[in-house]
Parts: structure tokens; sequence; C-alpha cells
């Protein structure tokens, strides 16, 4: 009888019971990531930011994440459409390049690319732009201005924002 109670409650609980939920960016990004690329924390980029003129961020999100919301002066390449050819001429070897998306999951992989391209100074945005978000830095819309909105991929992922009008 326990033990048919043990099931009921395993399938009852469903994903929260088998531990594959996930209630912060720090689980998710251990559940989901490798560590191949270096991470950069959001205050360590604000303030490499204000110092270094060579930084690139990427931003390895969709098109509609992009228009809605992203990091100041962010190169968008995308993910499931990511090309190298078509970033090459904005980047150098020698840059130090940011990649991000939301959580910092499909950052991971673009870098991995570009590392596998020769670039060497790369790092992922721990926690991506929701973390920069959550923590009261700008986002900035499609014309370039401050915005509130973000987009927050889906409602599974949106649960990691906390601040800000989330769009879908």
């Amino acid at each position: 009888m326990n033990y048919k109670i043990f099931i009921l409650i395993g399938i009852l609980g469903g994903v929260p019971f088998f531990g594959l939920s996930q209630n912060s960016i720090e689980e998710a990004i251990d559940k989901y990531n490798s560590n191949t690329v270096d991470y950069i924390s959001v205050e360590e980029l604000a303030s490499l930011l204000k110092t270094n003129k060579n930084v690139k961020l990427l931003d390895a999100r969709e098109p509609s994440e992009y228009a809605i919301s992203h990091l100041q002066n962010a190169i968008f390449v995308g993910y499931d459409n990511f090309e190298m050819s078509s970033i090459q001429d904005q980047i150098q070897l020698q840059d130090t390049l940011v990649v991000y998306c939301s959580i910092g999951v499909r950052s991971e992989k673009i870098g991995e690319k570009l590392k596998k391209a020769g670039y060497k100074n790369i790092y992922n945005l721990y926690g991506g732009m929701f973390e920069w978000f959550n923590k009261g830095y700008q986002i900035y819309d499609h014309e370039n201005k401050k915005t509130q909105k973000i987009h927050a991929y889906d409602r599974f992922w949106g649960k990691f924002l906390d601040r800000g009008q989330k769009v879908y």
C-alpha cells in the first residue's frame, strides 16, 4: 500500500517531485550548461563596459526577442539561424566578446561556435539578460530607447524575471 502511495505522489507531484524543475537561474544554468565558455557576472560586465571599448555584446536570442529588448549596442547574432559569416565583419579576433541570451544557455552554444572559429576572449553572461535586468541595469528596444518590456521567452523561463513587463 505504501508503495502505491509513493507512486501516486510521484505522478501527482510531477516534475517538481522528480527534481526536474528549476527554482532559480542558478539551478537552471547548473542543469543545462556545460561550463565550456567562461562566465562573466552582470557586475563584471557593467564595469568592463565602462573601461574597455573593445567589448562586443552578442545577443544570441531570436529576432522577436531582440526587437522587444536587448542590451545597449548589442549585435544581434541569433541562435537558431546563427551564421558566423554574418558577424565576422563586426567583430575582431582580439575583441572581448560577451554572448548573452535570456539566462545563459543558448549563449553558451554560440560561445562554443565562436571558440571553434578561433576567437579567444569569449564570455557568457551569467544569468543572461534576465539577471542583467533583475539587477536594475537598463535594456533597450528596437528604437534604442530604454524600456521596461522584456521578452520572457515563455512562461517557464519567464518565472526567472523579477521585474519589468514580460512579453511572450
